[in-house]
């Protein structure tokens, strides 16, 4: 580790070009590879014990079995690493990940009883790495008392995290056609043994290994700092999952099934540039304007898209999903930025998993919700689930205050501003 200026960059592009400068050249490709598996597994999962239970309905169960255990695994790993360090959690996380998809292979290929085959698929969504959320810590202890590069970072993050979740599934269906269901979680297994243990030794990861347990925070006084944080993450589920099923559903009717991936993608695709914008909005606008504005905007596209759907028209729907998309990346940046900002410093990776682990939840109850309301009421009806998420989103930001009483900052989420070389 070398001591590096602390002088804020000028313009966003400086602020971009500080972050491989902090962290080492090599850490932003094998940070983003290996969140893949992570985007992959849900769907991965999902067309295997499809494919060999000839069940749709026990495929979702599997896609929710890896949901639930995310959202139990993950903030569990977060308060790990928060007391041991990153690299132990990640690297036993690895291991453990690794290992659970080549056993829900096994099972699932080989006619396993159905309970077996949820267990296998619980046990890899709770042993996901948390690469995401970890990599965002050691960002907040990178750019220690340098806001812009801070929001820059915040900023890559989350278009990292929304390229990889058009690329994962993306990548799904290549292996899925090329090979089977099965080399789909095979290839992930790979990916995950390799790349996690990549990001778990990186020495990035030293950034967190000491905790002094005499300031850590109490687990209430987390839950009060990011309460409001991890419900926005909740809402932003809510729409992601809502809008993917009520997509899909709705491009079923229309004849064109397999385009709805890419209909969805239109909006991962502009939630990725404006998302890299943030960094160049100025300082003076604070955290929870920027929420409120963003989550204004959303509400309005999500409005859109299901006045598009209830006409029936499928350019229109295109059109609003892109509109829709401009304003996903913004609010998500916000949000992680406001949760970071909030979160005790000893208790930084918890809150980061917490907020991680929120929006895989919402993606499973908003997927749930239109599915069920497209099948009940009709397709249209489904997108107004990401039209209630929009709202909810625009409500947590209203009722955000711009500072928590009794939340400890001291420690701050590292104290250093150091780079790993």
């Amino acid at each position: 580790m070398t001591a590096l200026p602390t002088t804020e960059p000028t313009t966003a592009r400086a602020a971009y070009a500080e972050l491989p400068r902090r962290a080492g050249a090599w850490f932003l490709p094998i940070a983003f590879g290996a969140r893949l598996p992570f985007s992959m597994v849900t769907i991965g999962a999902l067309l295997l014990v499809t494919a060999t239970s000839g069940s749709v309905a026990q495929g979702g169960l599997a896609s929710a079995a890896v949901a639930i255990g995310t959202a139990v695994g993950g903030p569990t790993q977060g308060v790990l690493a928060d007391r041991t360090g990153q690299r132990p959690v990640l690297l036993v996380a690895t291991l453990l990940e690794t290992a659970a998809l080549l056993a829900l292979v096994h099972l699932a290929t080989s006619g396993a009883p159905a309970p077996a085959v949820l267990a296998a698929a619980a046990l890899v969504g709770l042993a996901a790495p948390q690469v995401g959320p970890l990599i965002r810590v050691r960002w907040l202890a990178l750019t220690a008392g340098d806001p812009r590069t801070l929001r820059a970072a915040m900023s890559y993050e989350s278009t990292a995290d929304e390229v990889s979740f058009v690329l994962g599934p993306a990548l799904v269906g290549v292996l899925a056609t090329a090979g089977s269901p099965a080399t789909t979680l095979l290839v992930a297994a790979g990916c995950c043994l390799v790349l996690g243990t990549a990001v778990a030794l990186h020495p990035t990861a030293a950034l967190r290994a000491a905790v002094d347990h005499r300031d850590h925070a109490p687990l209430t006084a987390l839950v009060r700092s990011v309460a409001l944080p991890a419900a926005g993450m909740v809402a932003m589920g809510l729409l992601f999952g809502g809008t993917q099923a009520a997509i899909t559903a709705f491009m079923g009717d229309a004849g064109h099934e397999g385009s709805a991936g890419l209909v969805y993608a239109v909006m991962g695709a502009g939630s990725a540039v404006t998302a890299l914008s943030v960094a160049a909005l100025p300082g003076a606008w604070s955290q929870r304007g920027r929420w409120v504005t963003f989550a204004a905007g959303l509400t309005t596209g999500a409005a859109l898209v299901l006045g598009a759907a209830s006409a029936g028209s499928v350019p229109l729907l295109v059109a609003a999903v892109a509109l829709t998309g401009l304003f996903v990346g913004p609010v998500m940046v916000t949000v992680f930025t406001v949760g970071g900002e909030r979160a005790p410093g000893s208790r930084a990776s918890a809150a980061m998993t917490m907020l991680a682990s929120a929006n895989v939840l919402g993606v499973a109850l908003g997927a749930s919700a239109a599915g069920r309301l497209a099948e009940g009421t009709g397709t249209a009806s489904a997108f107004a689930v990401p039209v209630t998420a929009a709202v909810l989103l625009l409500v947590t930001g209203v009722a955000l205050r711009e500072r928590v009483p009794g939340v400890d900052r001291q420690a701050g989420p590292a104290g250093t501003s150091a780079a790993a070389r």
